[in-house]
């Protein structure tokens, strides 16, 4: 509806000009040689259907390249500073006074006065442009127009300041990972009170978990749910300030690239339990907080030697392993502990094996590791004696 409304105003528009030209051809008698045949009346009405006609078959292609052509100032525009927008409005416009002053004068010239004015209007109005963008502080501090272009001190006490907000931004803010919403243990930690400062979702990220969300796969549309969920619960139910960063970087295409430039331009750690998002963030330079490496870091520390009660739960890979479970999840392979399967045993540590995936132990019942400890003792004093 609008684009006909449109394109019926340009054919209006043009239909008027070809009336105008028609009454300009007329007063030139550049209708002579067809005799006077064609009265004054129906020249106007001729030319003004003709681009009225012409008008309205261009109507759509120069609706496309005014629609393109906003598209592209637009884009321009929000890059270009609100100070720089402001200064160069400002020296356009004491530039068009400018010319407007001087073509007063210059319009009276014969044949070239009408074009030396249109030239003057657009020379000044491009240099006022120029001289407002490059020449901003000094335009705004004459017209006094914003305080904080008064003077270099005042200038240089808030870039300082801001210097130190910045500062403090990126000391507090925690960049959150899509996968660590989704694991759930984030929002116990807050909980806690471990965590301190901000918790910054990218906009990336929660696009990411909606999709998630939608997904036609039922493993993947629950999991997307829960991490909204634990989002909601955080917000709400915790003390800690959760803000949403809503910039994104368009020239990257994964989120965990994304992460890893948010991370760079904030100075900020990043919260995940993402293995190769932590190596491929520690390469360039971007702090980690692994929850994984938490949970380990948490857990009880077990030495060779102790002994724990435990409870053996299933058979272990090696012929007659058994294997047990702490509470926290650490499991222990217990040699020979086949035989135990469903009973609780004391067990004897013998080794204790970190690796990225966790903490592993293994150990062997009492019992058996005191026989085995007598035998070598009774087999080493016959050594001795023979």
């Amino acid at each position: 509806m609008i684009r006909n409304l449109i394109r019926g105003i340009i054919t209006l528009v043009f239909g008027g000009a070809g009336f105008y030209v028609g009454l300009i051809l007329f007063k030139l008698n550049l209708f002579n040689f067809l005799g006077g045949q064609i009265s004054p009346i129906w020249t106007y009405i001729i030319m003004g259907i003709v681009f009225a006609v012409i008008g309205f078959l261009i109507a759509p292609v120069s609706i496309r390249g005014f629609l393109v052509l906003m598209r592209w100032m637009d884009a321009r525009l929000t890059k270009i500073p609100t100070h720089d927008l402001m200064g160069g409005a400002l020296g356009v416009i004491i530039g068009l006074i400018i010319a407007s002053l001087l073509s007063d004068t210059i319009s009276q010239i014969p044949f070239l006065g009408p074009a030396l004015s249109i030239l003057i209007s657009l020379s000044m109005g491009y240099l006022g442009l120029m001289l407002g963008v490059k020449r901003k502080e000094e335009v705004f501090g004459f017209f006094n127009v914003f305080p904080r272009f008064r003077g270099e001190k005042t200038e240089k006490i808030k870039e300082a300041k801001a210097e130190r907000n910045l500062e403090q931004i990126k000391t507090n803010y925690k960049v959150l990972d899509t996968s660590v919403i989704i694991d759930g243990r984030i929002a116990d930690i807050v909980k806690t009170g471990f965590v301190e400062g901000v918790l910054l979702i990218p906009g990336f990220v929660l696009e990411e978990l909606r999709h998630i969300a939608d997904s036609s796969d039922l493993l993947k549309r629950n999991r997307g749910r829960r991490g909204l969920d634990i989002l909601n619960h955080i917000s709400k139910e915790t003390a800690i300030k959760v803000e949403i960063y809503e910039q994104d970087f368009e020239d990257i295409a994964e989120v965990d690239s994304k992460l890893v430039r948010l991370g760079q331009v904030l100075e900020a750690p990043i919260l995940t339990n993402d293995y190769n998002l932590n190596k491929v963030a520690e390469l360039q330079g971007v702090k980690v907080l692994n929850i994984n490496e938490l949970a380990n870091a948490v857990k009880p520390v077990v030495l060779p030697g102790e002994e724990m009660l435990v409870q053996v739960m299933k058979e272990g890979k090696e012929p007659g392993q058994g294997v047990a479970y702490l509470d926290d999840g650490t499991m222990i392979v217990v040699d020979t502990g086949r035989r135990y399967m469903g009973q609780h045993i004391t067990v004897l540590v013998t080794s204790v094996l970190q690796t990225a995936a966790g903490r592993m132990i293994f150990a062997k019942p009492k019992g058996v590791a005191g026989k085995k400890s007598m035998e070598f003792s009774s087999t080493d004093e016959v050594n001795l004696l023979g």
